[in-house]
């Protein structure tokens, strides 16, 4: 049998991939330690005895939008729910990406960027951070005035650094781009800053995009949720590229009842970043390098232990700790990431650490 041809540029690519195995803790994916709160199930649960599964959701997802317009203090008009932040991603690069267009990253960065863009058939143009994960000005300002790009995708938090991005790196790129300036928020609960502000601004930009997920501070990776606040003329532009009926009626309820549970998220994120900082202090009294982080993860390097990452990451798996290995990503050798998770899973996490670096 004759197979079909695959795209020319999709034969060169590698889809994304993060381990999936079974071990006693999981700490590489970024998730939340925690269930959501028990009432939320509760009340999740007689909503959805409301839904009419015979019809179609709200195509236009309106409740959601007009709740998380209430949060940020936009409006319903500016927000646009997808299926997870990838979703929202995708959707952008096919507003603004395609055939001859230019998608800028800096990195290391989220590898989906460069991804996502090439899917939608952009070039990528890539710009290295400095030593401490920073973007400097200078890099900055001649990567835009190089590759002129189409998009440019800042993290902040960067993933996988733990770095924010500054408030005069997001308004220089918002200044000197003429393309879309996507802000990626989706651990911006644990940073001291957050891009969604400039909305407020008297003169805000009609270019900047800022994404958010529910997958994190919110418990609900399982839900594929995320949402962008951007200008509100975007909206119908990303209408045209995304599926009819996108979002279906259970992820709407979904996300409609997390949002009354604001203050138990405030209280989580709290929680998480004090484990943050325990967990970051034991690790550098163990003499690996670590990196300051303002997520709900910590990036550190074992070389100063004259181990390689790749020994390192094989050791704790061995010991059934599982986390991230970025050691042989561009700019990260012998690096590896930890997702921060409960009291106990850090405990054994740290012990499992100790060991492998002996």
């Amino acid at each position: 049998m004759k197979r079909p041809p695959v795209r020319d540029d999709l034969q060169a690519m590698k889809g994304y991939h993060s381990p999936q195995l079974e071990v006693d803790v999981r700490l590489n994916t970024n998730e939340a330690p925690f269930p959501p709160p028990e009432d939320f199930e509760k009340a999740f649960l007689q909503e959805v005895q409301k839904v009419d599964w015979n019809r179609y959701p709200d195509r236009l997802t309106w409740s959601l939008r007009e709740d998380l317009a209430e949060l940020h203090q936009v409006e319903p008009q500016q927000v646009f729910v997808a299926n997870g932040s990838n979703e929202v991603l995708q959707t952008i690069c096919l507003t603004f990406g395609g055939h001859g267009r230019t998608a800028l990253t800096f990195e290391p960065t989220y590898a989906m960027y460069g991804q996502i863009a090439r899917i939608a058939q952009c070039s990528v143009a890539n710009a290295q951070r400095d030593e401490a994960f920073r973007i400097p000005i200078d890099v900055l300002r001649r990567a835009i005035e190089v590759e002129e790009p189409d998009l440019t995708f800042l993290c902040s938090p960067n993933n996988p650094t733990g770095t924010p991005e500054s408030l005069e790196v997001i308004q220089t790129a918002l200044r000197l781009s003429s393309g879309a300036v996507v802000v990626d928020e989706a651990y911006g609960q644990f940073s001291d800053f957050t891009a969604l502000d400039l909305f407020g601004a008297q003169d805000a930009s009609e270019s900047l995009i800022v994404t958010r997920t529910f997958s994190k501070t919110w418990s609900m990776a399982g839900v594929r949720l995320g949402y962008c606040v951007a200008s509100p003329w975007m909206y119908e532009e990303f209408e045209k590229v995304v599926l009819p009926y996108h979002l279906d009626s259970v992820k709407q309820i979904a996300g409609r009842v997390a949002l009354r549970f604001q203050d138990e998220m405030e209280h989580r994120v709290t929680q998480i970043s004090d484990e943050r900082d325990r967990v970051s202090k034991a690790m550098a009294e163990l003499g690996v390098e670590v990196w300051p982080s303002q997520a709900n993860f910590i990036l550190f390097r074992t070389a100063c232990c004259d181990l390689p990452g790749q020994e390192v990451w094989k050791r704790l798996l061995d010991r059934s700790v599982l986390v991230r290995n970025c050691s042989g990503w561009a700019g990260l050798t012998d690096c590896l990431r930890v997702t921060i998770g409960t009291e106990q899973e850090n405990t054994i996490f740290l012990a499992a650490l100790q060991e492998a670096l002996q």
